[in-house]
């Protein structure tokens, strides 16, 4: 190989790694799948079917998020240093006191917490600050199962693409802010065919440090299956992960 071939090679090889790197500096590629953690478990619902399946596959739907399920609430402790976002859907307990004590430490970090249906209710009398600060409120009750109507009231990165009124069979809850709570911001509403009452359903709990999104949807099929709710959840994630 003669002096002017190799310089000419090493010149060809420069021009492609300086080609390569600026087409990747225009073109990062996707951004980093958001790691999330849904904790699952208790009594009423089909946790594994709609949570674990379900919700799962609408989060990885194209590379948005990497999430891990889990019925355990002891394995909890040990994950939250991994994750952006904690997604609880369960109502079984979550008796430990250093678990309850570093998902308050996690929020307060800046991390994202989204609560689903279950998780929504009053279901822990000896943990009154989960209800009182991380969820604004609660549910004590809901309608039996069937139709209502869910109309957006104001726009908000979660309610991004969702439709300005849809409906749905699933357990309309009877979500009440706690005036001594924190407070919450109203971003959809749930009112039944039979009845003039109108509850928060889907809402930002205005948590001083980390990002909250409750969601009152998600008994079944038809909530978890349907486009306005997949594209609430995926919303709900994006945005509490910041």
């Amino acid at each position: 190989m003669t002096h002017s071939t190799s310089k000419f090679i090493a010149s060809l090889l420069l021009l492609l790694a300086m080609f390569a790197y600026n087409a990747m500096a225009e073109n990062p590629g996707k951004k980093k799948a958001i790691r999330v953690l849904l904790v699952g478990g208790g009594s009423s619902h089909d946790f594994d079917r709609w949570y674990k399946q379900e919700d799962v596959q609408t989060l990885q739907k194209d590379g948005l998020a990497t999430v891990e399920y889990t019925s355990d609430p002891s394995t909890i402790l040990g994950k939250l240093k991994d994750i952006d976002v904690l997604y609880l859907s369960n109502n079984q307990p979550i008796a430990d006191k250093a678990t309850r004590e570093a998902i308050f430490a996690f929020v307060d970090a800046g991390k994202g917490l989204v609560l689903a249906h279950p998780a929504l209710w009053y279901n822990w009398a000896d943990w009154p600050e989960y209800n009182q600060k991380l969820v604004g409120g609660g549910s004590k009750g809901h309608d039996k199962y069937g139709p209502f109507e869910v109309t957006v009231t104001k726009k908000h990165p979660v309610t991004k693409g969702v439709p300005a009124s849809f409906k749905l069979d699933d357990e309309l809850y009877y979500f009440k802010p706690d005036a001594a709570g924190t407070p919450i911001e109203v971003l959809a509403t749930a009112k039944a065919e039979t009845s003039d009452k109108v509850f928060p359903s889907i809402f930002i709990v205005k948590y001083p440090k980390g990002r909250i999104v409750g969601i009152a949807l998600g008994h079944d099929a038809k909530s978890h299956t349907i486009e306005p709710y997949q594209t609430l959840l995926r919303n709900a994630v994006t945005w509490a992960a910041k």
